[in-house]
């Protein structure tokens, strides 16, 4: 049997009382970083769509068989495939040299000899929306925006939204392509990809990022001159619609089976990492929360949730609610891990009024972790504020992201980057969080 599994044997043959196993589970237990090592080194990167995200959702369903899960399977939902291709810019005039760059998600390709013009820069998305458009015209547009480190990540949105709608902002003014600056907060010579959108009546033109150093390297260039040029090659494939899943396993609830607890991550991740942190780790602690859980006979039913391609939009999120529309009345709760392997720090919850003294007594439990009392404005995590939106009571526990942008989206993510030890601390508090609420009776929704 995998030594991933030990831990789950000690528990089954571990005859003690309710709390004595309760802290059995939750010390020095390895199974989360277990699992998260299996998936990043068996399978590796898994952009949804692709045959590793296939082989992916594959290593879950065995997965969860082998932790005895009472259920398990799959549901399809159908999706735009995009592929990445190779890629290459440089600095034609005057300070010829090559920059580290990387696709963003979604993008078109280049023609077949690439696109060589000036670059202009712009500070943020707000700045070029407001540039006049002979400024722009047949250039390569270059928003040069900063991300700043924060414990709760929330500088991200500010930032992200160059990336996301640089590229319809941009062709509307005429420009040839987009480069943005690295949505990230490393030095390391690494670009940051993720997702971008276009609009159906706008241009469609290449999008790339380019690393923070490089960002920082092109726009010294421009200050000493500003009518620098640059060469641009980029091969995407936008093969068509494809079908990827979600994994669903359940611990069925011994006194109310029919009130399900959800418990979530995203199994797809980036091309360019092996997806360690975003979001294997997330996938490792909640699979191994409700195995351990399953030992001590939850009353109500633990629903683990693998959602596919989070990274392309929440699509498989909003399969999975448009499926189970009609019982989301059961889902009595729901959260995600999704923010990386940092210590957690504090608790959100995203609570009924009347539920707020339940929700004070798990913070109470959570305490001794290092856990502090949060706000009751909880999203519950990407996927899951989709469900929130339908009236799913949520929480979340909020873990540490100071550094977790040095490696989001980059091919720096990768199993080193997590430190077992805070690992090991986001388990006892998702164990914690979970038992409580699925021995309750509490209807986390008034």
């Amino acid at each position: 049997m995998k030594l991933w599994l030990t831990t789950i044997v000690a528990a089954a043959t571990f005859a003690a009382s309710s709390s004595t196993l309760a802290n059995q589970l939750e010390l020095n237990n390895d199974l989360a970083y277990k699992l998260v090592e299996s998936l990043t080194v068996e399978v590796g990167p898994r952009l949804a769509g692709s045959e590793a995200d296939a082989r992916a959702v594959a290593w879950a369903e065995q997965k969860f068989k082998q932790l005895g899960f009472d259920k398990v399977w799959t549901e399809p939902f159908t999706m735009q495939y995009w592929e990445r291709g190779n890629a290459s810019l440089r600095v034609e005039a005057p300070f010829n040299q090559a920059l580290v760059l990387t696709a963003l998600g979604g993008s078109v390709g280049t023609p077949f000899d690439g696109i060589t013009s000036q670059v202009v820069m712009f500070d943020n998305l707000q700045q070029l929306q407001q540039a006049d458009p002979a400024t722009v015209k047949d250039k390569i547009v270059f928003i040069n925006q900063t991300l700043r480190k924060d414990i709760r990540g929330s500088f991200y949105g500010q930032v992200v939204g160059a990336r996301a709608q640089g590229a319809v902002e941009a062709a509307k003014l005429g420009a040839s392509a987009i480069i943005i600056r690295s949505v990230g907060t490393s030095n390391n010579r690494f670009a940051h990809t993720g997702i971008m959108r276009y609009s159906e009546d706008v241009p469609r033109i290449a999008a790339a990022a380019i690393s923070v150093p490089d960002a920082q390297q092109l726009s010294k260039m421009l200050a000493i001159n500003p009518e620098t040029s640059l060469s641009l090659h980029m091969q995407n494939n936008l093969p068509g619609e494809v079908t990827s899943h979600n994994v669903i396993a359940e611990i069925t609830g011994s006194k109310r089976p029919d009130e399900i607890v959800l418990i979530s991550a995203h199994i797809d991740s980036w091309d360019e990492g092996t997806g360690a942190l975003d979001d294997g780790a997330g996938v490792g602690l909640v699979m191994a929360t409700a195995a351990l859980l399953k030992q001590q006979r939850p009353e109500r039913t633990i629903r683990v949730v693998l959602f596919g391609n989070e990274e392309g939009g929440l699509i498989g999120a909003r399969a999975y609610a448009a499926r189970h529309a009609a019982d989301l009345k059961n889902h009595v709760f729901a959260s995600e891990s999704d923010f990386g392997a940092g210590r957690i720090w504090r608790f959100d919850t995203g609570f009924g009024e009347q539920a707020l003294t339940f929700g004070a007594d798990i913070q109470q439990q959570l305490k001794h972790l290092g856990i502090e009392t949060g706000t009751n404005t909880a999203s519950g995590g990407p996927d899951v504020s989709v469900l929130k939106a339908l009236g799913v009571p949520v929480a979340s526990l909020q873990q540490d992201g100071t550094d977790y942008f040095d490696y989001h989206h980059t091919p720096n993510d990768t199993l080193d980057k997590i430190d077992p030890t805070a690992l090991q601390q986001n388990l006892q508090a998702w164990l914690i969080m979970t038992r409580s609420i699925a021995n309750s009776n509490i209807d986390l929704r008034e």
